[in-house]
């Protein structure tokens, strides 16, 4: 791409309440209650929702106990689906469990008892592999604050916004289903002109089309989106079937894992294909995207390049990476190779390594399970691949 390339992307979000996005928060619930009191459970929870049911499964191996059951319904009420004319009501839904151990082939790759030691020498890292194969992408760019492609986070901060209008009674007619969609336009490596605004909110079957257009422009999208990318010219689409009464499981069936473009880049960048919510942080599905994310942003950080992607690759068991692949896209200030050497010199990918670096064995997950994993400055407790606390050494040894 260059400078004069002119192009239009689109990301989606959706609120806590989409179907998809409940599963999620169930199974990184079930996930951080665990982690709470075991800190080495091994978990890979996967959740169904549909009208009037939640079915949580998967293979759990842990020394604690969760009641299941309870917290699902509490998920469900905290998200905001506490009536049955909602739809789903937490208080009222079923909840079936179908729990099973991990498997020991799996385990097998990953077991160790040096695992449970506060400290880790460097042989005892080297000993814990991966708890699957697969490749993990992370990404971070000075186009936001956050650190993100424009798009996901305008995406996200609609959402949010939408939420938080519901929430607190700003527009009492909403419910909690919803999406958001941002269609900017680019020239070059900027963002000029917001072409395509998609807002679809849940809401009472009374509130009509236009009370709900006047609300929605007013209360989310004015207050998000930059006056600077908004003119006469940008499309702006609030519930464009006319109506969305219908909402949450009781339209779709929602399951974990289905919104990995939404939890990460917006579709910016290539995805691995693996899902976040409900694994432990020994699935590199999970723990290898936090880091390639971490080291991208404090390359990005650091002034060492403008936007900067990462792919790590990994085999069942072993701990090192079989590859790093590392593009700048033309936006770097020293060449590759000292771009590749610098983050193979200080960022250390091997998932016990992750684990210690990022802490990512504490319950912390199912905030992230809402509203992308990734960009979470808005969260009290910056996750720890979000700091950029290694940017100031990249920048020294990068010579800038």
């Amino acid at each position: 791409m260059t400078d004069k390339d002119s192009f239009i992307f689109s990301s989606e979000s959706v609120t806590e309440g989409h179907p998809d996005k409940v599963a999620d928060q169930i199974s990184d619930g079930v996930l951080d209650a665990i982690l709470k009191d075991d800190p080495n459970g091994r978990v890979a929870c996967e959740t169904l929702c549909t009208t009037g049911l939640v079915m949580v499964s998967g293979e759990i191996t842990t020394s604690t106990y969760v009641d299941i059951p309870k917290l699902a319904r509490e998920i469900v009420k905290e998200i905001g689906y506490t009536r049955a004319k909602y739809g789903f009501d937490g208080e009222t839904c079923a909840v079936l469990t179908a729990i099973d151990e991990q498997s020991g082939d799996i385990a097998q790759g990953v077991d160790n008892a040096i695992e449970v030691r506060d400290k880790l020498s460097n042989e005892d890292i080297s000993k814990i592999g991966a708890g699957d194969q697969g490749m993990m992408f992370g990404y971070a760019c000075n186009e936001t604050k956050e650190f993100m492609p424009m798009p996901i986070a305008l995406a996200h901060n609609l959402a949010r916004q939408l939420t938080k209008v519901r929430r607190d009674g700003t527009i009492p007619y909403l419910r909690p289903d919803g999406k958001t969609q941002v269609s900017l336009r680019y020239e070059g490596h900027k963002a000029v002109h917001a072409d395509t605004i998609v807002v679809s909110a849940q809401h009472h079957p009374e509130a009509g089309l236009k009370e709900i257009r006047a609300d929605i422009i007013e209360h989310v999208i004015n207050p998000i989106v930059p006056d600077a990318l908004l003119d006469a010219d940008t499309r702006i689409f609030v519930n464009p079937t006319g109506r969305f009464v219908k909402g949450g499981p009781m339209a779709d069936t929602g399951l974990t894992g289905r919104k990995i473009i939404v939890d990460t880049y917006g579709g910016w960048i290539p995805h691995g294909g693996g899902a976040f919510s409900g694994k432990d942080p020994t699935k590199v599905d999970r723990s290898a995207a936090y880091m390639t994310r971490y080291a991208a942003k404090n390359i990005v950080a650091a002034g060492i390049a403008d936007k900067c992607q990462i792919q790590v690759a990994y085999a069942i068991g072993v701990a090192e990476p079989v590859s790093l692949n590392v593009e700048t896209f033309g936006t770097s200030r020293i060449s590759h190779e000292k771009i590749v050497e610098l983050i193979r010199e200080r960022f250390d990918f091997r998932p016990a390594a992750i684990i210690r670096d990022l802490d990512l064995r504490r319950p912390q997950y199912r905030a992230l399970a809402a509203y992308g994993h990734m960009g979470r400055i808005d969260l009290p407790h910056l996750p720890g691949w979000e700091k950029t606390d290694r940017a100031e050494e990249l920048r020294k040894a990068a010579g800038l």
